[in-house]
């Protein structure tokens, strides 16, 4: 249960420790890895004097008096892993202390920075949770739960891509929010492609998918941007096929579906034959929209259709004269 110095990674690069790579799944192609120097200079600012959670004293406090998070960074619980976490917690306690910070609006109470399902763990074995109590401004909260969550290896694309979105909507820069990500500034801009076109609503139906990445999300994006598409989708998630699936099979079954209404129709073609009385010839018919083709089956087909080609005026006549009829 170990994790990450949290607060180191906010801070200016360790000259021990290699500099953090993103992971495959949201490396910009072509772009840096590197953090951009100027989210250095922000790090450093958002690092309180470089303390980590290691060495602080560390407090048991009920979780009863606990709020979470002002900004949500997680889709649903994955009930396996939770399940071990309970397990471990029960079995040799909790090896981490969570960090909160006091409420900035109730007295006496605390809000989680970072550690919501070790709280609620810790809850649901009715014993005290360890944390470590820090007064911490709004924007070093965000980086130093974003930091955390950086280092989990659970968090999918979309989960990080609806993160960054709801920070953008609370007023957070777009520095603040690369240095809560870990990410560049390239990285960030897939991210919120995809948040921006891709109604809160939907995404919430969907769930995390975690197998899905980038470039599948950023290709439903595009494809969700067109209003027959985006209202197909409304209309999906509310099937009971939809509900019955795993959030990973959801995005699959509506990418499949797109895909079909997106196909051209085909146009139903009507076909038929005919054979002369004494059999010596056959015509075969298809017909589709403002098409329509005689095949000749025959010895003689060939000087039958030179017969038809010279009679077409004449037989045109006849159509029309019939159809006058008709009318009439």
């Amino acid at each position: 249960m170990a994790r990450r110095d949290v607060f180191a990674n906010i801070t200016a690069p360790r000259t021990d420790q290699a500099e953090r790579k993103a992971k495959p799944e949201y490396a910009a192609k072509g772009a840096s890895r590197s953090m951009i120097s100027s989210l250095n200079e922000l790090a450093e600012k958002a690092a309180l004097a470089e303390q980590s959670l290691a060495g602080e004293l560390v407090v048991e406090i009920d979780p009863a008096d606990l709020d979470g998070s002002f900004v949500s960074d997680r889709m649903g619980e994955d009930d396996a892993a939770y399940t071990e976490l309970v397990g471990a917690i029960r079995d040799r306690g909790q090896d981490t202390p969570i960090l909160v910070r006091p409420h900035p609006s109730s007295g006496g109470r605390f809000q989680i920075v970072f550690g919501h399902r070790r709280a609620k763990a810790a809850k649901d074995l009715n014993r005290k949770v360890r944390a470590v109590v820090k007064d911490i401004s709004d924007a070093d909260h965000v980086i130093a739960q974003g930091q955390e969550n950086s280092a989990r290896e659970n968090l999918s694309f979309i989960e990080r891509s609806m993160f960054a979105q709801r920070l953008l909507d609370l007023n957070y820069d777009k520095p603040t929010i690369q240095a809560a990500l870990a990410v560049d500034a390239p990285m960030l801009t897939r991210m919120l492609s995809v948040s921006n076109r891709v109604p809160e609503a939907i995404v919430g139906k969907i769930g995390p998918s975690k197998s899905v990445g980038r470039d599948r999300w950023i290709d439903f994006a595009q494809r969700i941007e067109k209003p027959s598409t985006r209202a197909l989708v409304a209309t999906l998630v509310e099937d009971a096929r939809f509900s019955a699936l795993e959030s990973d099979a959801r995005f699959d079954f509506l990418v499949v579906e797109i895909r079909k209404a997106e196909q051209p129709a085909k146009r139903s073609k009507k076909t038929g034959e005919w054979q002369a009385g004494d059999a010596s010839v056959r015509a075969e018919f298809k017909g589709a929209g403002k098409s329509y083709s005689i095949a000749l089956k025959a010895g003689n087909a060939a000087k039958f259709g030179r017969f038809i080609a010279d009679n077409l005026e004449r037989l045109h006549q006849e159509f029309l004269s019939s159809t006058e009829t008709d009318e009439g």
